[in-house]
């Protein structure tokens, strides 16, 4: 997608055909008129339908051929059969986007995926840009341009507003679109694409992202299924400070199955998608309430690049209740400045005013210590966001107008600043904060999350784009290799290993001993064996020329015993290094967003605790660093317990350098897997201790 006129005509047509037209207003041929009439729909309607002359007071038109004119978009609602030749015509005619709300296509089987298939070569012959088979369809509430089936549409019409939904299931994109309405937030644009023969969430994205109306983007998807365009729709809308807001349904193995069955879609490894798609600046998210919260708390357009949470409350408990989440989900709360906090005293002596800062019930009677906590905690604190847990006070009707009064000129005199409220009262009252430019919410938790999104977002968009590396082709051999030419490849990529040699027979290995100095290392070199300690083909800690024969002997036999099929190419002999902290890295081809990288401690921090950090490849040393710092237990890597901290530097320089390598390498890469990588103390550097290279068979390539 180069542009948004290449849905505009489907997201706000000048004149729509409804072919399949239906009296009955509860027909999914029916429902998008009666919706357009009674939204006032500013264009034309061009019902079609050979058995009626007028449908819903409209004129009606036999056929397509006989429309009028060429409409700027089309509604189908016919059966599966007569979708083609109905596309066809249209496309006769001129029209340019099609939503098509006939199922019976790619989520029925292979038959149906063929014939999606074909359907979607005839809509593209014409020019057409197709949205679905099996689609809820589109909204518009600032045009009136309902082209949609939506039962939500019967008890009233979606608000205008600056949020929009993309969704690839219908009924759920709907649901959404019914939970912004009934929380009071203004949803102009509903896209819904179904199977996405043709058009994704990634082009509803975009077309929002372009879109002068739309600054909060709420994306639901069960599949992804055109990875690059759904990046580069992210990237867009991060590079226009409009957040999209992520909810990836799958992740389950039941949800998964189910997700297949109904947009005929794989999905993808759910942690991947996650990752991936935070690179890249979607706020990945669990649930719709938390949507909606944060939904909500960005239409206000205030996105403070400071992520930092002050709390004043006339309730010590409360202020207890938001801390708490606020260490949980990561969401820093400073503590006051120290003479700030003693001017505070002076005002209010029994008063808390490090942060939270608790005024007490004292705020009660003199609601001007609301006014000058608040504006002590923006102006001394400086902290992004501000939280007044106020309870029932600010919700009463002889409370909000004291109240207004002295937070009104706080919200003027910092613009670039959150203000909220955690308050409960009556909605009409409530609703003049919000009119204000306060935030209001009703539990302290939901609010601590959203407020951390938010900040989250503002404190990410400061944060300049980091260039990738440099990519090179990589020239792969046409067979997984052993150990020894995995690492020898590795090592062309800047990626280092221990000393070590591939020998024979025992008396070669004791001669390799013997260069590197003991300890050493031996192991079973062959390509056909890659988890060598799991047959007793590993042998450590080997002090002197008798032990490395011993370990030879004990290696080949194990071999033989537990692997009699294997190729075996000898033994690698290899300095024993110590001293460091174990970790592992590796890559992994995921089949939508191609060479994932992930970092981990080694040992139990992986296996028992999945304690990683993944990111698409290729990226800098500093991501690199980033990655590593995330995991829970980078504190080993920083020196915990009097320890010297490791080489992170070297760590994140060979991280960086494969996943270059990987990006570079091509498909037939499957993974790498370097386990364990030793990081040495700092600037002793970090070392690949065991390297395996997993291929595709076929003849070699150079990456391309």
């Amino acid at each position: 997608m180069t542009g948004i006129a290449h849905i505009d005509g489907l997201v706000a047509p000048r004149s729509v055909a409804v072919i399949g037209a239906s009296e009955d207003v509860t027909r999914i041929g029916g429902r998008p008129i009666a919706a357009m009439l009674r939204a006032g729909y500013t264009g034309r309607i061009l019902p079609v339908n050979p058995k009626r002359d007028s449908v819903q007071g409209l004129p009606c038109f036999a056929t397509v051929d006989d429309l009028p004119q060429a409409p700027d978009a089309a509604l189908i609602a016919v059966p599966a059969l007569m979708v083609p030749e109905t596309i066809a015509a249209l496309g006769r005619k001129g029209c340019k986007a099609v939503t098509l709300f006939s199922a019976g296509f790619a989520e029925t089987g292979i038959a149906g995926e063929t014939a999606q298939k074909e359907l979607t070569a005839l809509a593209r012959s014409h020019g057409i840009r197709l949205l679905g088979p099996n689609t809820l369809g589109v909204y518009n509430v600032d045009i009136g341009y309902y082209g949609t089936f939506s039962s939500s549409l019967d008890t009233s019409h979606p608000r205008p507003g600056n949020i929009g939904i993309a969704s690839q299931s219908g009924a759920f994109g709907a649901h959404l679109g019914a939970l912004a309405r009934d929380r009071g937030l203004g949803c102009s644009v509903l896209i819904t694409t179904g199977n996405e023969a043709d058009i994704t969430v990634a082009d509803a994205i975009r077309w929002m992202v372009e879109s002068d109306g739309t600054d909060v983007i709420c994306a639901y998807m069960e599949a992804v299924n055109d990875a690059p365009a759904l990046l580069a729709a992210l990237d867009a809308a991060r590079a226009a400070g409009k957040p999209v807001l992520a909810l990836k349904s799958g992740r389950s193995a039941v949800g998964a199955r189910a997700a297949a069955s109904h947009t005929a879609s794989l999905t993808g490894d759910a942690v991947v998608a996650d990752a991936v798609l935070a690179d890249h600046g979607a706020i990945i998210l669990r649930d719709p309430e938390t949507m909606m919260d944060i939904a909500y708390a960005a239409s206000k357009r205030i996105m403070p690049t400071r992520h930092s949470l002050g709390v004043i409350t006339v309730s010590g408990g409360a202020g207890i209740v938001i801390s708490d989440e606020a260490e949980r989900i990561g969401l820093p709360m400073p503590p006051m400045p120290a003479a700030a906090q003693a001017r505070l005293k002076q005002v209010l002596p029994y008063a808390s005013p490090v942060n939270p800062l608790d005024c007490t019930a004292q705020a009660l009677n003199d609601p001007s210590l609301l006014e000058t906590f608040t504006r002590a905690a923006l102006e001394d604190g400086g902290y992004g966001a501000v939280l007044c847990f106020l309870t029932y006070v600010a919700g009463s009707p002889s409370m909000s107008d004291v109240i207004l009064q002295a937070m009104t000129p706080l919200r003027k005199a910092y613009p670039d600043r959150i203000i909220a409220f955690c308050a409960l009262g009556q909605p009409d009252v409530l609703r003049r904060y919000d009119d204000a430019g306060i935030l209001v919410f009703n539990d302290p938790c939901r609010a601590a999350r959203a407020l951390d999104a938010v900040l989250r977002i503002g404190a990410g968009g400061a944060r300049p784009d980091r260039p990738a590396p440099q990519v090179r082709p990589v020239a792969l051999p046409d067979s997984t290799p052993d150990e020894a030419g995995a690492k020898s490849i590795l090592a062309e990529a800047g990626i280092p290993a221990a000393p070590e040699r591939s020998v024979q027979d025992a008396e070669a290995a004791v001669r390799a001993a013997e260069d590197f100095g003991y300890p050493v290392v031996l192991k079973i070199l062959s390509p056909d064996i890659l988890h060598k300690s799991d047959i007793g083909a590993v042998r450590l800690d080997i002090c002197d020329a008798k032990g490395v024969r011993a370990a030879y002997a004990a290696i080949m036999d194990a071999a033989a015993t537990h692997a009699p099929q294997a190729a075996i190419r000898g033994v690698l002999v290899a300095k024993q290094l110590s001293g460091g902290v174990e970790c592992l890295m590796g890559i992994n081809r995921d089949p939508t967003f191609g060479p994932i990288a992930v970092f981990g401690l080694g040992g139990i921090y992986v296996e028992l605790m999945n304690d990683v950090a993944l990111h698409a490849c290729p990226f800098d040393p500093d991501t690199a660093r980033q990655m590593i710092l995330s995991i829970r237990g980078a504190a080993l890597l920083q020196g915990a317990r009097g320890q010297p901290p490791a080489d992170i530097a070297a760590l994140a320089q060979m991280l960086s350098r494969l996943s270059a390598f990987a990006a570079g390498a091509g498909p037939r890469l499957r993974s790498i897997d370097l386990n364990p990588v030793l990081a040495l103390p700092d600037g002793q550097g970090a070392f690949a201790l065991d390297a395996v290279i997993d291929l595709e068979e076929g003849k070699p390539d150079d990456g391309d």
